[in-house]
């Protein structure tokens, strides 16, 4: 186990403990294995559960996850889904998308979840003719800080984007993306709402912020 990765060292938690094709059990305990032996950046337990409520509000058919880390978000979202719905997450380290991938089997939503491995320059631009995406209901931004405000005018480029689609961005006080607050807030192309919540795992203030999309202008 010490000569594993940490996120070997949680998918392997995980695997011990959880309850195979029960996602809610792999979720939760990745949260104890995160809040009680080593921290990890998923979105957590509490920022976890306000993006349940705007999954669920949106009740999307096709999302988009930019940053899969080890599955966690995308198991989260994977079992609100209604049947049919399809979800693909972007990953670009090749070890962190492994263990996504075993993490995701092993909660049983890999018939939802699909893992692309590469990186959101080249994978956007080909949502529409490689894989089958017309447009895209609902995006979760949860990967390299200085992408968001790129990708997401990558999205609006390559016309992903429709009337009601909804952008949620993760760690946008902690970090902190105000390049990406700036453009969403300020474009005139979304209506925006922020989330005041704390970091995962950690009494450090922090905040989700959603940007519905109203169309082009």
């Amino acid at each position: 186990m010490e000569n594993q990765s940490k996120e070997h060292r949680m998918l392997q938690f995980a695997l011990e403990n959880a309850v195979r094709g029960d996602p809610q059990s792999v979720v939760d305990n990745i949260d104890k294995y995160c809040r009680h032996r080593e921290w990890a950046m998923n979105v957590g337990d509490e920022k976890g559960l306000i993006l349940d409520e705007v999954v669920k509000e949106r009740d999307p058919s096709i999302i988009l996850e930019l940053g899969t880390y080890c599955g966690y978000s995308a198991i989260r979202i994977a079992r609100l889904l209604k049947p049919g719905a399809r979800m693909f997450t972007l990953e670009m380290n090749p070890v962190h998308a492994a263990v996504a991938k075993q993490m995701i089997e092993f909660a049983g939503v890999q018939d939802k979840v699909n893992v692309l491995e590469g990186s959101t320059e080249d994978i956007i631009p080909q949502l529409k003719q490689k894989y089958n995406v017309d447009v895209l209901d609902f995006v979760f931004l949860d990967h390299a800080k200085d992408r968001y405000k790129a990708d997401t005018i990558l999205l609006e480029e390559c016309h992903m984007l429709k009337k009601g689609s909804v952008l949620l961005a993760d760690n946008v006080v902690y970090p902190g993306i105000p390049d990406f607050l700036e453009h969403v807030r300020t474009c005139g192309r979304y209506d925006c709402t922020n989330y005041p919540s704390h970091a995962q795992y950690m009494n450090v203030d922090d905040a989700l912020e959603k940007a519905v999309f109203r169309g082009y202008l």
